[in-house]
């Protein structure tokens, strides 16, 4: 089964985050475009999902999951001990969410922004990215 998963291409954490999940994902399940990418607007838009949304996305059976549920989809489908992350779910939403949020608005101080530059991937991997 396939999904999508929209992140901010801006941020270096978030691009490491990507890389973490396409080694951990043997089955090419996901896909990948920036949140800032023409097909990244369209999904948003197809989706009704905010435009000011600048975190990680999952669209995934006709569904899009944000934040902090989108976080622990993503890892209960990876292969090894990052499933057992999935267990968080099992604290209330808003609890998730408000440390999601607090992480993400700090990740371009405690990590940065990407510049203009960023390297090449193998054609395996570009095929990934929409």
């Amino acid at each position: 089964m396939s999904a999508i998963i929209l992140f901010d291409g801006d941020c270096h954490f978030c691009d490491k985050s990507v890389q973490f999940i396409i080694q951990r994902d043997p089955r090419s399940r996901f896909q990948f475009a920036s949140l800032q990418s023409d097909k990244g607007r369209e999904l948003l838009l197809q989706y009704n999902i905010p435009d000011d949304t600048d975190s990680l996305v999952l669209i995934q059976n006709g569904k899009a999951r944000l934040e902090s549920t989108a976080a622990l989809t993503i890892s209960r489908q990876l292969k090894g001990f990052w499933k057992l992350t999935y267990f968080l779910i099992l604290i209330p939403r808003p609890l998730r969410n408000a440390f999601y949020r607090w992480f993400a608005s700090n990740r371009y101080k405690w990590f940065g922004k990407k510049d203009d530059t960023c390297p090449i991937p193998s054609p395996d991997v570009r095929k990934r990215f929409l």
